[in-house]
């Protein structure tokens, strides 16, 4: 079966969404839509040329706490998922090797254009180019699998299998490489250099802490990435029967002797041994989501990177509120819809077994109007062994 392509152009959208907005304001509220627009508000009031500087950047308020002295990483990174504002930052755009976490970058690439309910049967030529001492999902010349199943190969096993296979039906691997780094570029993520689609280790392919929150902050907003990228455990099939697959994130699922983090949303993490470990985890408590970025740590072994995000999410629950930003995950796009009221709301988790809804908020001044719902998918969970490699 042929894939089926949804191109999903920002324009499309973005008429899409005001049409059924409109449809579903209140009168008054519709006729003030196509009024003249007020003038845009001031955005928040900090310096992005903080996180410019080398080194650590924060600006402690009246009550906040102390950032942990445990962190070693050589880059990371906290910032308020909603409102894209950066509570405090280490070398913020210090350029390093991103591993898997870049597959983040190819998801939130690929993932509009291939039909997540579509099958593909794989060829021997697409598994070839994959690299020596890849993670593995186990995917097999010959056998047909759905789009989808490929994709929690990705994140669940962190496959670089499955990765080559999806940017062969993206157009091919290097067209991808060219539209992940248009991408990076629409997100404003200007540190990063996208070489291998997967993350493996490739001269030149670099990203930072600070655009890896910006990917992190973009997949949440994604029904399909968000979906991909909560789920703990899944079944893979090979042909007549499937085994358990689980994710490599040791804050989701608590393995290995890490203890799973309490309100943990996802993301990605990855590992080789040019980059060490990076991590881009997302949490949330109450009506606040933070993103949290951690670049290989200096110290304290291979789980370290789980242990230095959980002590930086622990941080920034608590110094909401009582910091002053430092900087801004928005672009100039993003900053400027919210200076207009404009910016969507953050999603939020559900738990295993449950019925899954993301949903897309507008704000127009006070009101906050649904505008649609997006998808709903339930998910599996099951008892789980993990393919050996790199993350």
């Amino acid at each position: 079966m042929a894939i089926r392509y949804l191109p999903r152009s920002s324009s499309v959208r973005t008429a899409a969404l005001a049409t059924v907005a409109l449809v579903l304001l209140p009168a008054p509220v519709a006729a003030a839509a196509t009024a003249e627009p007020a003038p845009p508000k001031p955005v928040p009031a900090y310096s992005s040329t903080l996180l410019d500087r080398p080194g650590t950047q924060a600006r402690p308020g009246a009550g906040a706490p102390a950032l942990p002295a445990d962190v070693s990483a050589l880059s990371w990174l906290v910032a308020d998922a909603r409102t894209g504002e950066v509570l405090a930052a280490h070398n913020a755009h210090r350029q390093l090797p991103p591993a898997s976490t870049l597959k983040s970058l190819f998801a939130l690439t690929a993932l509009p254009h291939l039909d997540a309910t579509a099958r593909h049967t794989v060829s021997q030529s697409e598994l070839s180019g994959v690299g020596d001492g890849s993670s593995l999902v186990g995917i097999e010349a010959g056998r047909s699998y759905r789009v989808s199943d490929l994709w929690r190969g990705v994140f669940l096993s962190s496959g670089n299998d499955a990765v080559h296979v999806l940017a062969k039906l993206n157009g091919g691997w290097q067209q991808t490489v060219q539209q992940m780094r248009a991408k990076a570029r629409a997100l404003g993520a200007r540190d990063t250099h996208v070489v291998s689609p997967d993350g493996y280790d490739a001269a030149g392919q670099v990203s930072s802490a600070y655009d890896l929150a910006v990917f992190g902050r973009a997949g949440l907003a994604d029904p399909e990435f968000a979906r991909y990228c909560a789920t703990a455990v899944a079944r893979f099939p090979n042909g007549n029967w499937s085994y358990p697959i689980k994710n490599t994130n040791r804050l989701l699922t608590g393995a290995d002797g890490v203890a799973r983090y309490p309100g943990l949303v996802g993301i990605k993490n990855g590992y080789t041994s040019h980059a060490g470990h990076t991590l881009i985890s997302a949490a949330q408590r109450g009506n606040r989501t933070l993103v949290v970025s951690v670049m290989n740590p200096q110290e304290g072994g291979g789980y370290a990177v789980y242990e230095e995000a959980r002590s930086l999410l622990d941080w920034g629950f608590k110094a909401a509120g009582r910091v002053q930003p430092v900087g801004s995950l928005l672009s100039q796009s993003e900053q400027s819809r919210t200076a207009q009221g404009l910016a969507p709301a953050a999603l939020s988790p559900e738990p295993d077994d449950s019925d899954w809804t993301a949903i897309l908020l507008v704000g127009a001044g006070s009101a906050v109007v649904l505008v649609g719902t997006v998808l709903m998918i339930r998910r599996r969970t099951a008892r789980v062994r993990r393919p050996s490699g790199r993350e």
